[in-house]
């Protein structure tokens, strides 16, 4: 159980953002809130998370902003002492093949998904260490382990968060820190609601479990490596994908 543990949830407001919020809340944690723009939705979230009994910080921001970073944290610190987990959800696609893809959308993608994990981690970093404790989870995705067309910025923003999930473990791990990963899979959110039945059938028998996973099944594999029995476990990626990226 997380009573007492504070953990911040970026991209909290809906999908598998929220379902890792509402899946530590019910763990006794007491979640902070990271959203982009949809403030009815992150309220959503915290008014479902408070059913569990814990307390809810809603927090605006940017993740590829440093500042919006540090205040994140700042206002985390203010309003519940520390930071004990950190969930780097936050993420955006911006899908096209690579001869057709503009600048801007690579950089955009890889300033949320990648620099925004680092400028998280490095925010956290000095207030773990100092408690010699402290669950950092990184979400990356099976793209960014096998590759996917239309995808070249996905995939080098995630395969980065996986080389940093790595390195960041190394380096912290004797403070009490652990640094981890969670690859998931083709998931059932807004996104995949979205493409045409043909394109999800086309999906799912690239999958050997044979359907799509829940945003839940990806929130317990979170929990499993934000709670304090997964202390030995560090730099390591957990797929969570029906078994389609076996390595």
């Amino acid at each position: 159980m997380m009573q007492g543990k504070t953990a911040i949830v970026t991209g909290a407001s809906r999908g598998i953002g929220r379902a890792v919020a509402l899946t530590l809340a019910e763990e006794g944690a007491n979640i902070v809130i990271n959203y982009a723009g949809n403030e009815n939705a992150a309220a959503e979230t915290a008014r479902l998370c408070e059913k569990f009994g814990v307390q809810t910080l809603l927090v605006r921001g940017n993740v590829a902003l440093s500042e919006d970073c540090s205040r994140l944290v700042e206002e985390t610190v203010k309003a519940f002492g520390t930071v004990d987990i950190l969930v780097n959800n936050a993420g955006i696609t911006r899908d096209n093949i690579l001869m057709r893809m503009s600048d801007e959308d690579f950089d955009q993608v890889i300033a949320t998904n990648l620099r925004g994990t680092y400028l998280m981690m490095k925010a956290v970093s000095r207030i773990m260490m100092k408690q010699r404790f402290g669950r950092i989870v990184n979400m990356a995705s099976v793209v960014g382990l096998m590759g996917n067309s239309g995808q070249v910025n996905y995939a080098a923003s995630k395969a980065g968060v996986v080389g940093m999930t790595k390195s960041f473990a190394r380096e912290i791990a004797a403070r009490g820190v652990t640094v981890n990963a969670v690859a998931p899979g083709f998931i059932a959110t807004d996104m995949t609601a979205d493409l045409p039945e043909a394109a999800v059938s086309s999906l799912i028998a690239s999958i050997p479990k044979g359907s799509l996973g829940s945003p839940e099944d990806v929130a317990n594999a979170v929990k499993f490596l934000a709670a304090d029995q997964s202390g030995y476990i560090t730099g390591q990626v957990i797929c969570v994908d029906g078994g389609m990226c076996m390595m």
